[in-house]
């Protein structure tokens, strides 16, 4: 047992970011006092990691807490409970400078490329205003900074003094990128940054992401719900529903073999290109239940089509590891305790 110790210590070395049991709820408000009446439970402990250079992707309905889960670890909002550390620390427990500093190695790129930038500054201040707040170098040397990045994102260092309506779609999200890439992050959440772009504008800022991964080794937290570009740029995939984590594994393994019902049900919905290559559609019935009021047990079950009735309804199933795929799932578990068996 002593020996385990170190290697254990090790593997947190590695990893660039751990999250631990984070929980973010949104207290409900009534009454002339404003009393406290409920909590929606946006995210409801989740837990991962992320390593150097890794993609995560994170994938889900609207509304299951994907980009809540982004911005509380960024403490853009502020968690409930949890921790998340980053390089070792736990950015829950900074504030002042000590906050900033870890914000330059971590960044976001927004899902709306219109509302994300501001209509009042150039595009020069726009990706130089992380420069300014930590003081980087000099006036000209931030200019040169400003050109540089604009060419790495694929757009021309002339455009340094026009203002955001002056672009199209996917020139504000190579903006947003730039203004990412900036302080030259270790990690950057990704959330949605292609789901308001035309298809072919997509594909140019899903290569443009692969290939600043490739060359600066950043990590991403990939938000999406576009499977089949998750399916592209990501290394591993995490499923969430209702603010839980309920699938999670290799991108690979999750496509060709998913375990839990209702990734079979996602995965189900993606268009094949092949017109003779018939897919199963999977129709979920119902609709997914408030995070004001989740279900018992599973929170999946009402919508499960395979539901162990007297089980599923009222024990919350645990993460299971099957070989580095990891799954919360009763009926999984049976499969697998079967199959050993």
């Amino acid at each position: 047992m002593e020996r385990s110790q170190p290697k254990a210590g090790l593997a947190e070395m590695e990893q660039l970011l751990r999250v631990q049991n984070l929980k973010k709820y949104f207290p409900v408000r009534k009454g002339v006092f404003s009393k406290v009446v409920a909590q929606v439970k946006a995210v409801d402990d989740i837990s991962f990691d992320i390593a150097p250079g890794e993609t995560l992707g994170l994938v889900g309905e609207s509304g299951c807490g994907k980009t809540t889960a982004g911005r509380t670890i960024l403490r853009l909002i502020e968690p409930t409970e949890g921790r998340v550390d980053f390089q070792g620390v736990d950015v829950a427990s900074l504030g002042g400078a000590a906050l900033r500093t870890a914000r330059r190695n971590m960044q976001i790129i927004f899902q709306d490329p219109y509302s994300s930038l501001n209509p009042r500054m150039t595009v020069s201040a726009i990706i130089a205003e992380g420069l300014t707040i930590h003081g980087i170098g000099s006036r000209a040397d931030r200019l040169d900074k400003v050109k540089q990045t604009l060419e790495r994102v694929g757009l021309t260092p002339q455009y340094i003094n026009r203002y955001p309506h002056e672009f199209s779609g996917g020139q504000r999200q190579r903006i947003g990128i730039a203004r990412a890439l900036a302080l030259e992050p270790k990690f950057i959440v990704c959330d949605e940054p292609v789901s308001a772009l035309d298809v072919s504008v997509q594909s140019q800022v899903i290569n443009l992401l692969v290939e600043l991964k490739r060359q600066f080794g950043i990590a991403y937290l990939f938000i999406s719900h576009d499977l089949s570009v998750v399916k592209y740029i990501c290394d591993r995939v995490a499923v969430m529903y209702l603010g839980e984590i309920v699938e999670m594994a290799k991108s690979d393994d999750l496509y060709e073999k998913p375990l839990h019902p209702y990734t079979k049900a996602l995965l189900s919905a993606v268009p094949v290109p092949d017109p003779d290559r018939k897919r199963e559609r999977i129709i979920l019935q119902g609709d997914v239940p408030s995070p004001l009021n989740p279900p018992t047990g599973c929170r999946f079950h009402p919508r499960c089509p395979v539901a162990i009735a007297g089980k599923c309804n009222t024990v919350k199933p645990e993460m299971k590891d099957y070989a580095g795929h990891q799954v919360a799932c009763h009926v999984v578990e049976q499969e697998m305790t079967g199959a050993k068996a």
